[in-house]
Formats: C-alpha cells, structure tokens, sequence
C-alpha cells in the first residue's frame, strides 16, 4: 500500500500553536460510521452524542517536562529529553541535541541542578548516568528545571513569538485526569486535552464511567512514515500497564456489549493490543504495543474513538483510516474527505487542535 494514500494538504494556518481559551471550547466533528453522515458540535456536548451505557477509557499518563536544559565543558548548550529509565532510577534513555557534539564531549551538566555522563547509544537514543544532589531523583529534577515537551511544530512558533506561554503549556498540554505518578509520556494523549471538569460531571450524571490505563507515550508517535509502502514501515513499540478494574471493566464490556469508548489513539493501540492477546490471570497486565494498524484491519478493542486531527504520513492517521471502515480500504479517501470537510470550516490541528468522534 502506497504510503502516498495518506498525504493530504493543510495550510499552516490551521496548526493550532496554543489551546483554546477553555479546554471544551474546541470543536467537535461527530461521524456517525453506519449512516455515514457527520455533524458539527463543540467538545463540551460530547455526552450527548454518546450511546446510553457507554463505558469510557482513557490514558491517564502524565507527560514528563522532559526538555532538561545542558552545557558541555566547552561551554556549548545542550538540550537532554529524557525518554524513558534504563536499568537504574538515574540512569535514562535520552535524545540529545547536538547529539554528535554531546556524544564527543562525553559528559554534560547544569550549574546546581545535575552532572550527566553519555554511557551508551542505541538507535540514535543515547544512556545517560545522572549524578544528583541527595532525595533529588530524575523525575523531581525534570519537574523543577526541566521543559514540557512540545512538538516541533509548536516549538517553532514558541521561538518566533516572545510570549511566555511556559506556565499555559504546562497546565494545557496535560490533561486534567493525568496521575502524578504516572509521569511516563514523552507527549500528551492529546483526545484527551479537551476534557473540562463539566464535561466530566456531564458523563458521570449520564452513568458513562471512565476507566484509566497507562500507555507511555514515546517519541514514535511523531515518526512520519518514510518508506515508499506502508507494510515496510518499522513501527515503535510503547509500554502499558492496565489495571485490574479497568480489567474488570472490558470484561463487563465484553459479556453485556456496552459501547466502549477509547480516548485518543494511545488508549485504543493499547486496547487493541490487549483484546488481541486476551491475556488470563488478575492484577495489573503490563506489555508492550507494537502494532501498526492500517486498512483494511478490524478492530476488537474498542467501537467508538476520539481522536485529534492527525499529521499525513503518521501511523496515527493509518490507525484512524482502519477505524473508520473496518475491513476495509474505504476509509482512506473517507478520512481525506472529512479532514478537508474540517479544513473548510477553519478546524485546528495536531496537538491543540480540535477533536472528532467516530462514533
């Protein structure tokens, strides 16, 4: 399958570089897949447009401000984004930039804060040792020195304007249901950035309960698709963690045929994986996703999805075309027509853009 299918056109206008002024602000494009019809709405009537016993499930991962500023001994700045632990608490699996400067000068730090020597590479992905001051741990220093990490196609815009928008990305790009100890995304489940504290109430007063898991968002999420077809693509890999009610709950789902809900594709990729394996015992079930779906794929974990409006070439996008035909190519040129559709009615896209239902 040519990768070309899932290219598309967007003007640069419409790549939202900050989140509306209130969280259920954003718009909402409601699909309704059987009568292939669609409407337009606002994220905060969402719960009307749910089915009556729909059970909700989300990702409750917190992102890491995982942007930790740098200097070599030469003085040259570095930018450390931590990725993930390693074999130890102070020892990560990082992206550097200048990757191939840091990498020859061998060890970095910032004044007060952190020393960090490079002790392996792997795939472009560096190991970094920290040394910390005593009760400092490398999740602690990120949150007080350390940059929420932002797409790049909003941190170009952040370095051409002069405002601060430090403290709005760091309660915007985080939703509102995120566990501080679940501190584990390189980059937000972004569906879930339009949830209000009213929009939540509103589910609950309608008995749509929500279920969390973890899924930890990886830097892979960003990865264009570089190859010529979409089967030579090499697909990340990311850990979940779904806990024993929410367990429960797809089991409950499963033997009474409620609607289940996924929120943003990160919830559904870890769904999909679960429901594919049908994993037995009880307790927490922790794995890892390596799943690349595309048309003409079905689905088994979940019958409705929110979702943002993805970047072409993004397996994010391949996932969302599956979704909406299942067992079916069709919806590659249906996604195309409701991504213009959203174009011309002056929708946001990516990261703080605007959200659609497939329902």
């Amino acid at each position: 399958m040519d990768s070309a299918l899932f290219d598309y056109s967007l003007p640069e206008a419409l790549i939202a570089q900050k989140p509306t002024g209130r969280r259920d602000d954003s718009k909402l494009l409601v699909v309704n897949r059987r009568a292939q019809t669609l409407s337009h709405a606002v994220f905060r009537d969402l719960p009307a447009f749910l089915p009556s016993g729909a059970m909700l499930f989300r990702n409750n991962a917190r992102v890491l401000r995982a942007r930790l500023p740098g200097l070599r001994p030469s003085g040259g700045r570095v930018e450390c984004l931590l990725l993930r632990e390693a074999e130890a608490p102070d020892v990560w699996w990082c992206l550097l930039r200048p990757g191939k400067k840091a990498a020859a000068a061998g060890e970095f730090s910032w004044p007060g804060a952190y020393e960090a020597v490079v002790i392996g590479r792997q795939e472009g992905q560096f190991r970094i040792r920290f040394s910390l001051p005593p009760d400092v741990s490398v999740l602690s220093l990120s949150e007080k020195i350390g940059d929420m990490p932002l797409p790049p196609y909003i941190g170009k815009a952040r370095q051409r304007d002069a405002a601060d928008y430090g403290s709005l990305d760091k309660e915007r790009y985080q939703t509102l249901y995120a566990d501080p100890a679940r501190a584990v995304a390189a980059a937000a489940p972004t569906a879930g950035l339009h949830f209000s504290q009213d929009v939540l109430d509103s589910l609950a007063a309608r008995g749509i309960q929500a279920y969390d898991l973890t899924l930890h968002v990886g830097l892979g999420t960003f990865q264009p698709i570089k190859t010529g077809t979409i089967e030579e693509h090499r697909i990340h890999r990311e850990h979940y963690e779904i806990p024993q009610a929410t367990r429960a709950a797809l089991a409950q789902a499963h033997a009474t045929q409620a609607p289940r809900l996924a929120v943003g594709t990160t919830t559904l990729r870890a769904l999909e994986d679960y429901a594919r394996k049908q994993p037995s015992g009880i307790g927490t079930y922790c794995d890892e996703a390596a799943l690349f779906i595309y048309p003409p794929q079905s689905f088994l974990g979940a019958d409705l999805l929110l979702t943002n409006f993805h970047l072409p070439r993004s397996t994010l996008i391949c996932l969302v075309a599956a979704f909406l035909t299942p067992g079916s190519v069709s919806g590659i040129a249906w996604l195309k027509e409701l991504y213009a559709e959203a174009v011309a009615r002056g929708y946001r896209f990516y990261s703080y853009g605007d959200a659609m239902l497939l329902a």
